[in-house]
């Protein structure tokens, strides 16, 4: 079964960690042993998995996606967040992760960020768990 998830952004763009979030849904889908996918369903966020114990990792990222796809008006999309849907094709619309023991098996340091590239917003996560109980 697929969960939904529902969370408001605060700013244009942002990396919000989700990952205690899509723990709780691998510990109410009870699987011990799987795989978890996360989906999200906007063409203008994205989710990545990365260091998150230093936030101007978080920081750095986004800056960089900004110099790299500023927001300028050079773009045929003409609503204003052209480059909102380039980062979020850069970033990506899901990521899945291993499920061991009951626990998602992440690295060290590695969290599941939300990224968002036009908020502020409601937006909604996807959480798919699948596997042995």
């Amino acid at each position: 079964m697929t969960q939904t998830m529902n969370l408001k952004t605060t700013a244009r763009s942002d990396m919000v960690d989700i990952t205690t979030s899509v723990q709780r849904e691998v510990d109410r889908a009870g699987v011990k042993d799987g795989l978890c996918i996360v989906y999200i369903p906007h063409t203008t966020a994205g989710v990545t998995i990365n260091e998150g114990a230093d936030p101007a990792v978080c920081q750095d990222i986004l800056g960089k996606l900004n110099e790299l796809v500023p927001r300028d008006p050079g773009y045929r999309h003409m609503e204003g967040n052209a480059d909102s849907h380039v980062k979020a094709s850069l970033t990506g619309s899901s990521v899945t992760v291993l499920v061991e023991k009951g626990e998602l098996s992440l690295g060290t340091w590695q969290k599941i960020f939300f990224c968002e590239f036009d908020g502020p917003r409601s937006r909604r996560v996807y959480v798919k768990v699948q596997g042995s109980t």
